[in-house]
């Protein structure tokens, strides 16, 4: 049986002090208020979750104009950020820590999500082959407008305000969402980006909306509270780049220098083993050039976590599916219990059953792992 035992060894990401390295991945559930209000059951959600290492929370929408699918939280009026105060303090009450990841899902959306059916921003006027989740179920993305000078920097406001309301909600820390082919993303990639202005063409110029970003939420935060998330391997809403090795190098590179908390890749969505020899290599190449804290995603099970953690590949590793049904995931891990299974059909949307009534262990599971 292979040691998992460094899982548990504790970690310093920046300013956050992590007793383990099993962390909570964001995930989205499709359980707040109509108008973007995390519900009350949100925050026994989360604090069912707070022995992970650090709970990265499900991605939440900066601006009305970022919200993608039905029913995702936002961070961007007064009453959401109360409703996410209340869950902040039942996580830190359980002795959790919390990071809010901030959002904004660019063309990834419908205009029957936006305000006064207003059409999707995006770097360019190129819709997603993609879908979303509307009141109507699953709909084709609709077709993206490219954003105005005046649409970026209202967008850099955003998140600067957001930022703010999640430190006055007592956040740990945020996140910035540069992944999985939302507005970020967007910009990054030369499948999507075709601007000729300051924001398209070289890749200085298609990272700088990300680095403007950062350079707001981390004088709100302080960079030793931010991470990023990124997704080099561009598989998610339609997302491409001509050369994403130079593309995420580059990024890396700008990112570096800050001293911000981590970086986390979407390292794959069918699971390491599935992922290619050439792909591994690009992002072990990539790791190694940011200078800090690095997080790693994607189809990991404790086994392959330890290896990945011992071989200097990875700091920590965030886990989604397997934290939506084992709240107490990482005690799970520690004596090798058992994993209960997942209800597939309530991932999304819904109440309390396949959100907050996951067994924890029992007694007689304790034995049987022993």
């Amino acid at each position: 049986m292979t040691d998992t035992s460094i899982l548990f060894d504790p970690l310093k990401a920046g300013d956050l002090t992590l007793p383990n390295r099993v962390l909570m991945a964001p995930l989205t559930r499709n359980r707040a208020h109509a108008d973007g209000t995390p519900k009350e059951i949100a925050a026994t959600y989360y604090a069912q979750r707070a022995s992970a290492g650090l709970i990265i929370t499900e991605a939440t929408q900066i601006s009305p104009m970022g919200k993608g699918y039905i029913d995702t939280p936002g961070i961007h009026t007064q009453k959401q950020a109360d409703a996410w105060a209340r869950i902040v303090d039942a996580v830190h009450a359980a002795g959790g820590r919390i990071a809010l990841q901030l959002w904004h899902v660019g063309r990834i959306s419908h205009v029957s999500l936006l305000p006064g059916g207003a059409q999707p921003l995006s770097s360019s006027a190129v819709r997603a082959d993609s879908k979303t989740f509307t009141a109507n179920g699953f709909e084709d993305c609709s077709d993206p407008v490219a954003m105005t000078a005046d649409q970026i920097a209202r967008t850099i406001d955003d998140y600067a305000t957001a930022a703010r309301f999640a430190r006055d909600a007592g956040f740990d820390g945020v996140e910035v969402h540069g992944a999985n082919g939302y507005l970020l993303d967007q910009f990054l990639q030369d499948g999507v980006n075709r601007r000729d202005d300051d924001y398209g063409g070289s890749v200085e110029n298609r990272m700088r909306l990300l680095s403007q970003v950062l350079d707001r939420v981390t004088d709100v935060f302080g960079a030793s509270r931010v991470g990023v998330r990124l997704s080099p391997l561009g598989q998610a809403n339609d997302i491409s780049d001509s050369d994403p090795e130079t593309l995420f190098a580059g990024v890396i590179d700008m990112l570096s220098p800050r001293g911000l908390a981590y970086l986390h890749f979407v390292e794959g969505f069918t699971g390491v083993d599935d992922t290619s020899q050439d792909d591994r290599a690009m992002l072990r190449r990539l790791r190694s050039r940011f200078e800090g804290t690095y997080f790693g995603n994607g189809g990991y099970d404790a086994r392959a976590a330890a290896q990945a953690i011992r071989e200097g590949r990875a700091d920590a590793i965030a886990f989604g599916r397997p934290f939506i049904a084992n709240p107490d995931l990482p005690e799970r891990f520690r004596i090798g219990a058992a994993l209960n299974e997942q209800d597939r059909d309530t991932f999304y949307g819904g109440g309390e059953k396949g959100y907050t009534d996951y067994p924890f262990l029992t007694e007689d599971d304790v034995r049987k792992a022993g």
